[in-house]
């Protein structure tokens, strides 16, 4: 089992909350629909609520390309996702601009290893996606 399937079984397990990593009660998983494959895909990633709505962060660690979440996401923004209080369908939009800049300063401020990503992440600026629900 791989970490991702572990955090996933985590999750689910314990009504959202997962120790693992520390990750707490800050995770969704996305429910993507594959770019290229079309095949449903679960992606645990960390989530902060902003009022009605989650940001989402393509970080992968501060590699140098985005997840594949993120291209599914940009392919097929209508997904659903699995909160610690159940499943919620949304759409997904990037943000751009100063409002992707506050929404990574809200992360950076609760996750600071979120700066270290950017850092590694190199000339790539790591996109930010509000999840909206619908």
């Amino acid at each position: 089992m791989d970490f991702n399937e572990r955090i996933i079984e985590e999750f689910r397990a314990n009504g959202g909350h997962v120790e693992t990593a520390g990750f707490g009660d800050k995770l969704v998983l996305l429910h993507t629909i594959g770019a290229r494959s079309g095949d449903e895909r679960v992606a645990p990633t960390m989530a902060l609520r902003d009022e009605d709505s989650w940001l989402v962060f393509a970080s992968k660690a501060g590699a140098p390309d985005n997840p594949a979440w993120y291209y599914n996401l940009v392919a097929n923004p209508d997904i659903t996702i699995e909160t610690p209080q159940g499943m919620v369908e949304v759409t997904a939009h990037e943000l751009h601009g100063d409002e992707r800049d506050a929404a990574w300063a809200q992360v950076v401020a609760v996750a600071s290893g979120f700066a270290d990503y950017q850092v590694k992440a190199g000339a790539r600026v790591i996109p930010v996606l509000r999840l909206t629900p619908r």
